[in-house]
């Protein structure tokens, strides 16, 4: 329809153009080369809309397409927050063995304790097979852990919190006669995806357990961040 009256108009143009003088109310007619130069300005006119035209209709589309990304992305938000009921949930906790009773080590490096008994692993961030919790979310972390010495005359326990091979906290002991002992410590941490965090039992050191679960690790998150 635009393109029939761009024709109507530039064939009227070419055959005259008239004008009314408010002075003495004649009526002029202007030169057809007017009317021709007219026309090629109204041409030049319709190819520039043409091309407006095409770079509008192309964005539309593109709009259209990342509109319809978008609801995909809030689809998956809504799914995600629907089977975590809004909220990342992330805790586990585990004793060091699951049957039977007696020390752990000595081990002639720094070794991680493998917390076998499971009792929670929700996220499925803490692996019994490594003893290692690894962050699968951003945020702000509790952890605890305890410690049972061993049942020597002479006492030879130390172990430590690490995040990533960085020490953060110990609990030890390492003298006296009581062979009865036990402590545990904690700490609040923020973790980036992929940090890991565990208890490592030092070089030469040795923890006793049965099945009273007295060695124990635990953490879970806090808040994202």
């Amino acid at each position: 329809m635009k393109r029939i009256a761009v024709i109507i108009i530039a064939f009227s143009c070419c055959l005259c153009e008239v004008q009314i003088n408010e002075n003495n109310d004649k009526v002029h007619q202007w030169p057809g080369s007017t009317c021709c130069s007219n026309m090629c300005s109204l041409t030049s006119i319709t190819q520039t809309l043409g091309a407006v035209g095409e770079k509008v209709t192309n964005m539309a589309e593109k709009i259209t397409l990342l509109e319809a990304r978008l609801q995909n992305t809030e689809k998956e938000v809504l799914e995600l927050r629907s089977l975590t009921g809004g909220a990342a949930q992330v805790a586990f906790s585990a004793a060091l063995k699951e049957s039977g009773s007696g020390n752990i080590g000595p081990f002639t490096t720094a070794t991680p304790l493998q917390y076998k008994k499971v009792f929670a692993n929700s996220g499925s961030s803490y692996n019994p097979s490594t003893g290692i919790f690894t962050a699968l979310v951003k945020g702000m972390y509790f952890f605890r852990f305890s410690m049972f010495n061993n049942l020597n005359p002479v006492a030879n326990s130390v172990v430590s919190l690490m995040k990533n091979g960085v020490r953060l906290t110990s609990v030890w002991d390492t003298s006296g006669t009581d062979g009865n002992d036990m402590g545990s410590n904690a700490v609040v941490i923020p973790l980036e995806v992929g940090d890991n965090v565990y208890v490592e039992l030092l070089t030469n050191r040795v923890v006793y357990d049965d099945t009273m679960n007295y060695n124990t690790f635990s953490g879970f998150l806090l808040f994202t961040m």
